[in-house]
């Protein structure tokens, strides 16, 4: 990634001839960052800020060779001279290469109410009043693991009305399994939506994301996953050695849980022949679970008939809450289609079938990582006040085409603020009395506040 990490190429191109269009004598430029009302999920999870400080703003960034390689870039491509040269060289040449910036953010794993504050940021430096918004193109970018973070949340919730209804709500942690490494665009954003999906879940088959918990929030080990087959696992004793192939999982990985897709021909005659059949007693003697994995076809008429057939095969019990349970041997993995509405769809065809929602666990890929965009939570950032002179200005906009994009006005606080239908997080006035939610984490290039992954997961958790 060094050929991309130049903090003086890392915006819009528009932004780099921004310095000459603010009033003149403008010394500070404040603004802020939300999720808009009108938001798919009506709360957003706040996480990722700490990877982009430290990934990319904390410390000495700014360097002479980053400034002569920006000014001879964007000299060719604006033809001509736009770049702010003089600006990135009074930072190099006053601070030592470390952004004058302050940012605060509320604290990692804040579930908020949409239209309420997250983060702001204010130059620190009266002459490099142009920073603060020169750099929203990269500090918007926490709308992706804000996004991530909130739909897995979302789903969460979802899993525990099903589970509090057909099972056991304990199990939440390991029934949302991260498939998604493959279905990103790039290494850096399985991590990044990993590492948010993991805020809310503890299984993952993205490597990625461990990587990142560990080295940004000190997370030894965030999630967890088990052996597991692909097709070509199974496919490569070709149609006649399914069984063989079957059984190989059984064998090779003799305790614990073991997953195998079990699809690559007919799904259901491997549950009744295979698992339930030639395999049966291969699968009740073995010291641990099979999880059976459907992977194609409609996903609630599948899993519905797979646990059925299980059930036929394998037995099963009735939980106190009157739904039925499969042999503890035996469980399912939906791994294909599972976005935040099939998972509801698959869960009602469950609980309508008389089976727990304790028999089956999710894999979700592009679900998961990959379907939304920064909409999805209308993400924001926008300035809100400005200091011209010696004169502190509110400023805002208020499209007429467009009610739902007014902007707020002035510095602002997010507070507890108690009502008769409870606390919630609420954006005030910074002249309001109440303590601020907000916490200034970096100052001048340093990082101020350094969060554990564990910590975030309390946090959010506290709100599920």
């Amino acid at each position: 990634m060094d050929w991309i990490n130049n903090i003086c190429c890392l915006t819009d191109s528009y932004k780099v001839s921004h310095f000459k269009q603010y009033p003149p004598g403008t010394r500070r430029v404040y603004s802020y960052f939300e999720s808009r009302s009108g938001s798919v999920h009506s709360q957003t999870t706040f996480f990722g800020l700490q990877y982009w400080l430290k990934q990319y703003l904390a410390g000495s960034v700014v360097t002479q060779a980053k400034i002569d390689d920006a000014d001879e870039l964007f000299k060719l491509h604006f033809g001509g001279d736009v770049f702010n040269r003089a600006g990135w060289e009074y930072i190099l040449r006053t601070h030592g290469g470390r952004l004058p910036l302050e940012i605060k953010a509320a604290p990692e794993g804040t579930v908020v109410n949409e239209s309420n504050v997250l983060m702001t940021v204010e130059n620190t430096d009266d002459r490099v009043y142009w920073l603060t918004n020169y750099l929203e193109t990269l500090l918007v970018q926490v709308w992706y693991p804000s996004t991530v973070a909130t739909q897995s949340r979302a789903m969460k919730q979802v899993l525990l009305r099903y589970l509090a209804r057909t099972g056991d709500e304990s199990l939440v942690g390991f029934k949302l399994h991260d498939f998604g490494f493959r279905g990103v665009t790039c290494p850096e954003q399985a991590a990044i939506g990993g590492a948010a999906h993991l805020v809310n879940f503890l299984g993952t088959d993205n490597v990625a994301a461990l990587l990142l918990a560990k080295r940004f929030y000190g997370e030894a080990i965030a999630g967890f996953s088990i052996p597991a087959a692909e097709h070509s696992t199974i496919t490569s004793w070709g149609r006649a050695g399914e069984v063989d192939a079957c059984r190989n999982m059984l064998t090779q990985y003799p305790t614990g849980l073991v997953a195998t897709v079990s699809d690559s021909y007919d799904i259901f005659h491997c549950c009744a022949e295979i698992w339930g059949g030639v395999l049966k007693e291969a699968v009740l003697a073995r010291d641990g679970v099979l999880v059976v994995r459907p992977d194609s076809g409609d996903p609630p008429t599948v899993v519905v008939k797979v646990l059925d057939i299980l059930g036929e095969k394998f037995g099963f019990t009735t939980n106190a809450k009157g739904y039925r349970v499969l042999h503890p041997k035996v469980r399912v993995i939906q791994g294909d289609g599972v976005d935040f509405p099939m998972l509801e769809r698959i869960l009602n065809a469950v609980a309508l079938a008389g089976w727990s929602a304790d028999n089956i666990a999710f894999g979700s890929g592009g679900g998961l990582l990959q379907k939304l965009n920064r909409d999805t939570q209308r993400f924001a950032f926008k300035c809100s006040s400005v200091t011209v002179d010696n004169e502190e200005r509110d400023v805002f906009k208020q499209p007429v085409t467009d009610q739902g994009k007014k902007s707020k006005a002035g510095r602002l606080k997010l507070v507890w603020d108690d009502s008769p239908a409870g606390s919630r997080l609420a954006t005030v006035p910074v002249s309001d009395p109440r303590s601020d939610t907000l916490q200034v984490v970096f100052r001048d290039g340093e990082l101020l506040v350094d969060q554990g992954f564990s910590e975030i997961r309390q946090r959010c958790e506290s709100s599920t």
